[in-house]
């Protein structure tokens, strides 16, 4: 399936972590505030349910997942669906558990990816997410879904007390909400920074190893002597960054006169 084929340098790993968020609670009407949240693989499924429907054993989803071993159950039955559907797509299910949240974020635009190019992205409108985790496996309670959706701001109102209680009467709870709030955008914009380094080291590496390939290629015994491999070796060996080395290689090129055939002839 070409869809669940995609390099690391495709523009599916270049979505951002605010749209494929703004994705999954807009689908599946939840409300997740950060793409580790996704870890326990129940979103994953009911994505999957929601594009293949009845292929996911919904009842065998475990919503309320919590410890690692119940997360893999989770990704137990993605894989098994996966298969089931012949998605050559493997799952680091050790990574995804440990809640990290670039694997986590990888995993998820892969499956944005895979998910759009089913029915042109168009979501079955009968659908119902709720109803389906509901019916599926445990209904997820009020206590397990607000834990789920707590923020850094939400948590204020608990510390404010204390902060009280050192600070005296001047730590209010606007001023600490207001921290709250710088914290959380400071948090998101080094989330920002970390993906777009991580996208930068891909798309090095991936440009290296055509380098190298190219290297290696003209080291062969047979081909290492010729002006357009000393050319092109010229090139890739060139130490100063400020100045270019393509004139020097295309004059070792224009000097040989045996590199191209006489066209007089």
């Amino acid at each position: 399936m070409a869809a669940a084929n995609i390099g690391m340098m495709d523009g599916a790993y270049f979505v951002g972590r605010n749209e494929i968020l703004t994705w999954i609670n807009t689908t599946l009407q939840l409300n997740i505030a950060k793409v580790e949240e996704a870890c326990p693989g129940a979103v994953q499924c009911q994505m999957m349910d929601m594009v293949h429907p009845g292929v996911v054993p919904m009842h065998k989803v475990n919503f309320d997942a919590k410890s690692e071993y119940e997360m893999i159950q989770n990704y137990k039955v993605l894989q098994d669906v996966f298969n089931k559907l012949k998605i050559p797509k493997h799952i680091e299910v050790n990574r995804l558990v440990k809640g990290r949240p670039l694997d986590n974020l990888e995993f998820l635009q892969w499956l944005k990816h895979y998910c759009d190019s089913i029915n042109g992205g168009i979501t079955n409108e009968n659908y119902n997410p709720v109803e389906r985790r509901s019916k599926g496996g445990k209904e997820r309670g009020s206590k397990g879904s607000n834990k789920a959706t707590k923020t850094l701001q939400s948590n204020s109102v608990g510390r404010v007390s204390t902060d009280h209680e050192y600070y005296g009467p001047k730590m209010t709870k606007v001023d600490n909400s207001e921290k709250e709030q710088q914290i959380l955008e400071l948090s998101e914009k080094l989330g920002d920074m970390e993906l777009t380094l991580n996208n930068m080291e891909k798309e090095r590496d991936f440009y290296f190893s055509k380098l190298r390939d190219i290297e290696i290629l003209c080291q062969r015994h047979e081909l290492e002597h010729l002006p357009i491999t000393k050319a092109i070796q010229k090139i890739l060996y060139a130490a100063d960054a400020t100045e270019s080395p393509l004139p020097e290689a295309q004059g070792i090129i224009d000097t040989s006169p045996d590199l191209f055939p006489d066209e007089s002839a």
